[in-house]
């Protein structure tokens, strides 16, 4: 780390790491695979692991690499919840709209 905090590949890296072992092999594999896709889905949630502290995003045009996307699809419900609860993000999905 250096004097103005990490860098984003510091965060990105702790990030995944912290997610991949909330991971079961099946979901690795699956997060693997999403990670060679051009793009997701209008609307589609997912995690930018790079910026966890932004919650849960919805796929709008252009979004964030997908080598740093954690889509939602590509694991078990039970396992989205848990790596929401463990970064106490908001789920997009629960959230009312304005």
């Amino acid at each position: 780390m250096n004097s103005t905090g990490p860098s984003s590949l510091e965060i990105y890296s702790r990030n995944l790491g912290a997610v991949l072992g909330l991971l079961s092999d099946d979901e690795v594999a699956n997060v693997s695979t999403a990670e060679t896709a051009t793009a997701l889905a209008h609307g589609e949630e997912f995690l930018d692991l790079q910026s966890l502290d932004q919650g849960v995003k919805r796929a709008r045009g252009t979004i964030a690499a997908m080598g740093r996307v954690l889509p939602r699809k590509a694991v078990h419900e039970t396992t989205w919840t848990r790596i929401l609860a463990e970064f106490r993000l908001e789920d997009a999905a629960r959230t009312p709209r304005p």
